[in-house]
């Protein structure tokens, strides 16, 4: 991550300045059975909150890795699962405000169970399955308000409904 500040010239002429974080693209994975979604939670320092999410995260001394290759490392990093299928349903701009991150979405299915192999800032996450109408309680009760999880849960909604 690095952090920058950009002269700028607005449209009425005006100068000031734009600070921008540069991060790499993340991966975010939908873990999927068909009837269940595979989350993780953990604490988000600058929160001070656990927060349950889908699984994510970027590979910055890798930024080169493709995408669905960096989807299935954090899948099976932070959960342990591997997916027999990864399917790509778009892009997201994580903070477009002060971000130039951008998130790639996968869906991941046909899923089998090994070890998780987290790094070491994930040693306290845990993961639990939940089922779609669970989910969505804990979206309306503000118990998941990770803003990667809910883009992601839209376009998986939005994918499902053009079929």
């Amino acid at each position: 991550m690095t952090l920058r500040e950009d002269d700028v010239r607005r449209l009425d002429g005006s100068e000031g300045i734009y600070a921008v974080v540069d991060k790499p693209t993340c991966a975010v994975v939908i873990p999927f059975d068909g009837t269940r979604f595979h989350l993780v939670e953990q604490f988000r320092y600058p929160l001070g909150l656990r927060r349950w999410e889908f699984p994510m995260g970027t590979a910055p001394e890798l930024a080169d890795v493709p995408p669905l290759e960096l989807a299935a490392r954090e899948l099976r990093e932070e959960t342990g699962l591997v997916a027999g299928s990864m399917a790509e349903l778009g892009v997201t701009d994580v903070a477009a405000g002060m971000s130039s991150q951008r998130g790639r979405v996968f869906l991941a299915t046909d899923l089998t169970q090994s070890e998780a192999q987290r790094e070491v800032e994930e040693q306290d996450m845990r993961t639990a399955w939940f089922d779609v109408d669970e989910f969505e309680k804990m979206i309306a009760a503000g118990d998941i308000t990770d803003a990667q999880t809910l883009a992601a849960y839209t376009l998986l909604l939005v994918c499902e409904r053009a079929r």
